[in-house]
């Protein structure tokens, strides 16, 4: 994987992972099974773009 992908991956990873998980907060108090899966999903996505700015300092150029 190239830098460039890394970077782009991370941040459409965090910012839509933030979105689903926050859709999840306010979808949540009228289906509580379907709020849950929202938020769980983007709390995941995000945690999984946390991780890959981590592996993308980690990396040398």
């Amino acid at each position: 994987m190239s830098n460039a992908f890394i970077d782009k991956a991370v941040w459409v990873l965090i910012y839509g992972g933030m979105l689903v998980g926050s859709l999840g907060v306010f979808v949540r108090r009228t289906d509580a099974a379907f709020g849950s899966t929202l938020l769980i999903g983007g709390g995941l996505a995000a945690a999984i773009g946390v991780l890959l700015l981590w592996v993308r300092s980690r990396r040398k150029a």
